[in-house]
């Protein structure tokens, strides 16, 4: 399994957590972790790649950290108090609406759109199409991980549902099928390096985030309603967008396992979409009514931090800029 190497700090917090990390394993000797200012912007970039950096340790670890940093106590204070900072802000910013018209509204595309799928479609370049992999290699290449942490916090039909879902994630038995492994091998056909974690240091804030909201709920018990909202709107919201996706890496000049990753959800997904809605939220709803509240959550929260890459991505090529931090893709990078 490739263990990735640490990225590059974005400020104060993430250079002073990198550097705590490098310096030996976790104990009195160890060098102090950073304090995060109280009154940061909870979307800031180095506050998120801190926290991605928390949170990565309870995924693969990097070369050359200590895997006992992991549960270490003064680290997971330090990714507590990021995680509170995040989670106010999602809370005062998502737009919560009633549990049914938000699943309502997933099932509903607006009848125009400009969103990154609408772009790459119309008159997007593979210059656009490979920073748009790149930024969503920090999700895609774990695919259904974060996910799979709710698992233990469920019970029933929804947990045998959420089960057989992530079953065809992960392959349906055949590890070729996975989608991890399609998304890899999606990056490959665009000439982009699909090894796990190599594209971090070119990764803007919003995709942090994104990754970031995942792995936040899928830890906490507390949040697990939240994470069964953001679970639907990945896989009831997805198959338009990944229809679109799909068009524009052909029209682009990508090869069969260019698409393969984006047609396969745009089956895997429609069928999703029913056992998400009546195998895993209506149970769940029937036997703890007072979820259903975090489960509009997470789906308002997941749709906020989807819009705000969105918009890194719209912004950046408008402007004939690229959306990737530090400029454009470059060989090896």
């Amino acid at each position: 399994m490739t263990t990735p190497v640490l990225p590059s700090p974005r400020g104060d917090l993430s250079s002073g957590l990198l550097a705590s990390l490098t310096a030996g394993p976790p104990g009195p000797a160890a060098l102090p972790l950073p304090v995060p200012d109280p009154g940061a912007d909870p979307w800031d970039e180095d506050l998120h790649l801190a926290l991605y950096v928390c949170y990565e340790l309870h995924y693969r670890g990097f070369t050359g950290v200590d895997p006992g940093w992991e549960w270490a106590p003064p680290l997971l204070s330090l990714r507590g108090a990021l995680e509170r900072r995040f989670l106010d802000a999602l809370r005062a910013e998502a737009l919560v609406q009633p549990l049914d018209t938000l699943l309502e509204g997933l099932l509903t595309e607006p009848r125009t759109g400009n969103g990154p799928s609408h772009r790459l479609l119309a008159t997007g370049t593979r210059q656009q199409a490979g920073e748009y992999l790149a930024h969503r290699s920090l999700y895609h290449l774990k695919e259904a991980d974060p996910q799979l942490w709710v698992v233990p916090r469920l019970t029933g039909a929804p947990r045998a549902a959420v089960m057989a879902v992530q079953f065809d994630e992960y392959g349906a038995g055949h590890p070729e099928r996975a989608h991890a492994r399609l998304f890899g091998e999606m990056m490959a056909d665009f000439g982009l390096d699909p090894t796990y974690g190599h594209y971090v240091d070119a990764a803007a804030g919003p995709a942090f985030a994104v990754v970031n909201l995942m792995s936040m709920f899928g830890l906490h018990r507390a949040l697990r309603g939240a994470l069964i909202g953001q679970f639907a709107a990945v896989e009831i919201g997805s198959p338009p967008g990944a229809a679109r996706l799909a068009a524009a890496f052909e029209r682009l000049g990508a090869g069969p396992a260019g698409t393969l990753f984006y047609r396969e959800h745009v089956e895997a997904d429609a069928v999703h979409e029913q056992v998400v809605r009546h195998q895993v939220i209506a149970p769940m709803v029937e036997a703890e009514p007072e979820l259903a509240a975090d489960i509009a959550f997470g789906i308002a929260a997941s749709t906020l931090t989807e819009t705000r890459f969105a918009r890194l991505l719209t912004e950046a090529w408008d402007s004939g800029a690229s959306s990737l931090h530090g400029g454009a893709l470059t060989a090896g990078r």
